[in-house]
């Protein structure tokens, strides 16, 4: 009979959200099994599973390191692996069909250092751990263009694409727009093409200056786009109601509860008065 705890090894299949999938294994050879090869030369290994019964959250880490064909730096840095799922098993070398499941789920945040990568493993469960219903608050607690807000951000005249002139890791500089100083701030920059294409920011200043528009992101993007890189902008939302009134139109839509009572009138002690007068002071 063999001796499993000799034979026996971890492979990896992690799917990212466009489709693409990678097997890597810690064994000293290449494994093949569920039609995906698991590649012996990605260095990849993970810390002791944490798996508890009930609905508790099972969580560990994976890392190993960057090549040129598989984990290379610069998609982790575009965010293609930002999500992926992740499945791993203990297989049997020898017999590969002789295997099992050990943990299905995703990556959380990922670190480079130095050469190598490091992961947050979540576990299934971890959706279970997300707060859910709505927040009793004055703002709008909708994203704006989520169906929740339900705004057409497509609508003309509220987005904007266009070519970066040229760029630092947090300032962007742009030719001139058709739209409002101010009115991307709080609102989102999309790269669209080059090697920064798919990363997302929000813009934290806005300003309009002769035939330049200068944006200022509230953190760096991870890949500082090149020039004439296109790019497409987002409008902003300060979650008030009188902005969504007047900038947007869509005040029936507005997920926020303006008219809570202030901290004053939560301090404030009933007087006598003649009728029709206030009760409280």
């Amino acid at each position: 009979m063999t001796d499993l705890s000799t034979t026996r090894c971890t492979a990896w299949a992690i799917t990212r959200a466009d489709g693409t999938t990678l097997g890597f294994t810690d064994h000293d050879a290449d494994l093949t099994f569920a039609g995906l090869t698991f590649r012996a030369a990605s260095g990849m290994t993970a810390s002791t599973l944490a798996q508890g019964s009930g609905l508790s959250v099972d969580n560990a880490e994976g890392f190993g390191t960057l090549t040129a064909d598989a984990m290379r730096e610069a998609d982790i840095r575009a965010g293609h692996f930002d999500g992926a799922d992740v499945k791993i098993w203990q297989v049997n070398w020898q017999a590969p069909a002789v295997r099992q499941q050990i943990f299905h789920g995703t990556l959380g945040e990922i670190t480079l250092e130095g050469g190598a990568w490091r992961a947050e493993l979540r576990g299934a469960a971890e959706a279970l751990s997300r707060p859910l219903g709505r927040s009793y608050q004055r703002g709008c607690a909708a994203v704006l263009g989520d169906a929740a807000c339900g705004f057409d951000l497509s609508t003309p005249g509220f987005t904007a694409d266009t070519t970066l002139r040229s760029a630092t890791e947090t300032r962007l500089t742009l030719p001139a727009i058709d739209a409002a100083p101010r009115w991307f701030e709080r609102g989102q920059v999309q790269i669209l093409s080059g090697a920064a294409a798919g990363l997302t920011a929000t813009i934290k200043t806005d300003e309009a200056a002769g035939d330049t528009r200068i944006l200022t992101l509230w953190s760096p993007l991870a890949i500082t786009p090149e020039p004439d890189a296109q790019i497409r902008l987002l409008p902003g939302c300060d979650k008030r109601m009188a902005t969504c009134r007047a900038k947007f139109g869509n005040l029936p839509n507005y997920r926020g509860f303006p008219h809570i009572p202030g901290e004053d009138w939560l301090r404030a002690i009933p007087k006598s008065g003649a009728s029709g007068e206030s009760l409280f002071q």
